[in-house]
């Protein structure tokens, strides 16, 4: 059953919307599993050397960062990366890597 669910996109219906399913970080669970959206985040992230604002991961993906509302939903999923243990949200909001 686990090579199935290997083998099928992460997703859920809620509110009969499909929504992908980020997994916990932890052994024997690689970036691999990320859906490719999120491991492109993670890469910005890992790339950068140091903590990164949403402002500078949204220019490396060329949102328009002058609109706030534009960086919003990546600073969600960043923060749901975040969340899982993939990243690691400082108390100034920046984010960086985990060891």
């Amino acid at each position: 059953m686990a090579e199935q669910l290997a083998a099928e996109p992460a997703t859920a219906q809620v509110a009969g919307h499909a929504v992908l399913l980020i997994p916990h970080r932890g052994p024997g669970v690689t970036e691999d599993t990320l859906p490719p959206e999120y491991q492109r985040f993670l890469a910005i992230v890992c790339q950068a050397g140091a903590p990164v604002t949403v402002k500078q991961v949204g220019a490396v993906l060329g949102l328009e960062v002058a609109v706030r509302g534009k960086l919003e939903p990546l600073r969600g999923k960043l923060s749901k990366l975040a969340g899982r243990g993939w990243l690691r949200k400082l108390p100034d909001g920046r984010f960086t890597t985990r060891p």
